[in-house]
């Protein structure tokens, strides 16, 4: 088992027995505001590591919630705590010269996330990604999980006060 492996084995295992309340309220809340109108998982078919696809479930929620799922993935060893983001099978990245992305298993964050995601142009995740695929180590790895949750909180405190404006 590699080190990464180990981490994201570890990692998701330690972050899904302390939010397992959280994960279960989330549920809980879902399928009470849903009454059964699609369900409180949504599927998608991504391409994981080799090309090899699967069904990735989030939390039908437009929250930061709702990938809590997505540590299942990474402890099934489908998904890494760290790497490129996800994309589906036909993707143009999952092709051609961009399919290197493909090396590695997709991650729940990475540098595409602590570098400002949705206000980033396509070609500068993509490139974030590529540059994720051909330079990790197990180092880079734990800096990008000890910025993502300060990068995920900056974007919830901007957020509110952009719609002001």
């Amino acid at each position: 088992m590699t080190a990464k492996r180990a981490l994201d084995l570890f990692g998701g295992l330690a972050l899904l027995a302390v939010l397992s309340p959280l994960l279960a309220a989330v549920a809980l809340s879902l399928a009470l505001a849903t009454a059964g109108a699609g369900g409180v998982l949504r599927r998608r078919t991504v391409a994981g590591r080799g090309g090899r696809a699967f069904t990735m479930c989030t939390f039908r929620t437009k929250s930061p919630l709702a990938g809590l799922p997505l540590l299942l993935h990474v402890v099934r060893g489908e998904m890494s705590l760290v790497g490129p983001c996800p994309l589906t099978p036909g993707h143009r990245e999952c092709v051609g010269e961009s399919r290197r992305r493909l090396s590695v298993r997709p991650g729940m964050t990475g540098l595409w996330q602590i570098s400002g995601r949705s206000e980033l142009p396509w070609e500068e995740r993509e490139l974030l990604d590529l540059h994720y695929v051909d330079h990790h180590w197990l180092g880079m790895d734990l800096a990008i999980l000890a910025r993502t949750l300060p990068a995920v909180r900056r974007r919830r405190a901007v957020r509110p006060s952009a719609r002001l404006a």
